[in-house]
């Protein structure tokens, strides 16, 4: 077990604040059941996303789309139940809070209500102000999103960088400027130019955690199924492979069935 984190204190959106402040850097990895949230937690990790990426590395659909409340609030309760240090974060599911400032609100209480997650994530900016401002009324906690943002693929085509162009660049600078004015506690900046990360990092007083935006943010966060090496399909230049498990299930598996198969398993010793 990692004990890198002498701080065993219940993380919490002060203490992100906290951690801005003096400097630290902000470790964030998603997970989407109670098993592996469980590792997590207990290595150390700040905090942990239910990424509504849970559609392609739970499901195994092609975008996060598909990926409905319910099912959100299905993993953020697995999760929750795993969790004891680190501060749990909450994706809001495409269509449950564009457009609809009444409907984002209803949407925020459930996932808390009914998962224990202790705040979500939503997409986008100016676009969905009120929104926002409606789920903050009710006390809820919301870490922003700009930069590359999945589930407006449909609009965009595409999965490249953000905001190299100077207009796009400007436009989301003053996007991270007003989802701090209006009260969120942090900002997760995606796949954006490191330069331009860093310039809204120290540009902003919450925090920002980046995911293929350079090491200028005052966080990170993976796909913890990406960065462990089990979904080997996908690599793009951001991400860093921490371990190769799926050569070690692999492996695994086939020395079970080779057992099972040969009668070797199980002996005599793991038998009643």
């Amino acid at each position: 077990m990692s004990t890198y984190s002498e701080d065993k204190r219940k993380v919490t959106t002060r203490r992100f604040q906290e951690m801005k402040e003096r400097g630290e850097k902000i470790a964030m990895l998603t997970a989407y059941d109670y098993s592996l949230a469980r590792l997590v937690d207990e290595a150390g990790i700040d905090a942990i996303l239910v990424g509504d990426s849970a559609s392609n590395v739970m499901v195994g659909n092609a975008t996060t789309l598909p990926m409905t409340l319910d099912q959100m609030i299905y993993h953020a309760r697995c999760v929750t139940n795993g969790v004891k240090r680190a501060l749990v974060i909450c994706d809001m599911p495409f269509g449950s809070y564009q457009g609809n400032p009444t409907e984002a609100l209803a949407s925020a209480i459930r996932i808390m209500k009914e998962s224990g997650a202790e705040a979500v994530k939503l997409e986008g900016g100016i676009e969905i102000k009120e929104s926002i401002e409606r789920i903050l009324s009710a006390g809820i906690p919301v870490m922003g999103h700009l930069g590359l943002t999945p589930q407006s693929i449909n609009k965009f085509g595409t999965y490249n960088v953000r905001a190299r162009e100077e207009a796009e660049a400007q436009k989301l600078l003053d996007d991270a400027m007003m989802l701090q004015e209006i009260g969120c506690f942090a900002v997760t900046l995606e796949k954006i130019p490191a330069a331009l990360a860093t310039r809204v990092s120290q540009a902003l007083s919450i925090p920002t955690i980046g995911i293929g935006a350079g090491n200028g943010t005052d966080g990170q966060v993976l796909v913890l199924q990406d960065m462990l090496g089990i979904n080997k399909g996908f690599s793009p230049k951001f991400l860093r492979r921490y371990a190769d498990l799926a050569d070690v299930i692999d492996s695994a598996i086939g020395n079970y069935i080779g057992d099972v198969k040969s009668g070797d398993f199980p002996n005599a010793d793991e038998q009643y």
